[in-house]
């Protein structure tokens, strides 16, 4: 491991001496217009460092599935949850997200007495303490396993639906708003896996 690879499993080993079992917790998905917003908590396991974990996005695609596959393997519990459209319509992206992260810390097999969470902001209503972590996906290791799980899992998803509507061309721009993607939107219009409070300035929303 480099430098910055130990340094961030030094960030986890010194929060998990202060609080004891601990689980990272990010989301991928907050700023697209379409597809859900997927979120995940990991608790690591210390006795089995997992090499390469960093911020999802300073990953390559392969890179990431690889490790997701060995997070999946090693980690001592990981949760994922995925919160569509109709979701974040409702309560906002911001408290749609907030629900997905407390849904994955409730949903890990193994019970944690604390929860780091990507961000500025925890979500409230968690059963256990929470700290926010600002830039936490690139400072704590399991904070950048969760990252990893969120956003392929969101990836693999964008790629299922771009092979039922190829016409939006979702597997290249992954449904974020890029110039293409709403021309294709002006095209095309809109199917049920939109975010339609995203797309006011369309009309395809009304408060």
């Amino acid at each position: 491991m480099d430098e910055k690879q130990l340094a961030r499993y030094e960030f986890d080993a010194q929060i998990r001496a202060e609080h004891g079992i601990f689980c990272g917790v990010d989301e991928a998905g907050r700023g697209p217009l379409c597809g859900p917003v997927c979120c995940a908590a990991v608790i690591l396991d210390p006795e089995h460092p997992i090499e390469g974990i960093n911020d999802s996005k300073k990953l390559s695609e392969k890179k990431r599935e690889a490790l997701y596959e060995e997070i999946c393997a090693h980690a001592l519990a990981y949760s994922i949850v995925s919160v569509g459209p109709e979701i974040i319509d409702r309560d906002n992206i911001l408290w749609a997200t907030m629900g997905g992260m407390r849904q994955a810390v409730e949903g890990l097999l193994v019970a944690p007495a604390f929860a780091l969470i990507d961000g500025n902001r925890c979500p409230p209503e968690l059963a256990i303490p929470a700290a926010a972590q600002v830039k936490g996906d690139a400072v704590s290791a399991s904070i950048g396993a969760a990252s990893i799980l969120a956003k392929v899992t969101r990836d693999r998803y964008m790629k299922q639906l771009d092979a039922e509507f190829p016409q939006y061309q979702l597997a290249k721009h992954k449904g974020y708003p890029t110039k293409l993607h709403y021309e294709l939107i002006a095209q095309y219009g809109i199917q049920p896996f939109y975010r339609r409070s995203f797309l006011k300035k369309q009309g395809y929303w009304h408060e």
